[in-house]
């Protein structure tokens, strides 16, 4: 069988009712790909997260401002790529919510959910300006066989 690459991008405003068609395609691709039902579950929170928080702190709301979502479906992986047009941030900043002053607040573990569920997970502000999550979650052996 001959393997073929695949890439999907979406281009949304900045309001949080499109987090369902993101949730919806991140579903469908996972099926796709023959994730197993956990894996599909931790890569569509992961995908949830990092389009909300392009939404509501990146973009900071402002339907003016677009949310780029890029998967790159391969043989091996899922590539994911979550771009805003906001001022960014460092990760570094970004409080540990493991820690015992945070155990209690609500905000915060997005990003922890995401490093802890991803293969691979980098934070990259963009030249033109926002920020860009790049993720990876590598296909097992008995998966993608499709692709």
């Amino acid at each position: 069988m001959t393997k073929i690459t695949n890439d999907i991008e979406v281009i949304i405003s900045s309001a949080l009712e499109n987090l369902d068609l993101i949730q919806a395609l991140t579903d469908c691709i996972t099926h796709y790909m023959s994730f197993d039902e956990d894996s599909a579950h931790w890569i569509g929170m992961s995908v949830r997260e990092s389009v909300t928080n392009a939404i509501q702190h990146g973009n900071k709301l402002d339907l003016g401002k677009k949310v780029n979502i890029r998967f790159e479906l391969r043989a091996d992986k899922l590539s994911i790529s979550v771009r805003d047009q906001g001022n960014g941030f460092k990760a570094e900043d970004v409080p540990n919510p493991l820690d015992a002053e945070n155990l209690l607040k609500p905000n915060g573990r997005g990003i922890f959910y995401i490093r802890t569920f991803m293969d691979e997970v980098e934070f990259r502000p963009l030249s033109q300006g926002g920020m860009e999550v790049y993720m990876v979650k590598k296909v097992s052996s008995n998966q993608g066989d499709l692709l």
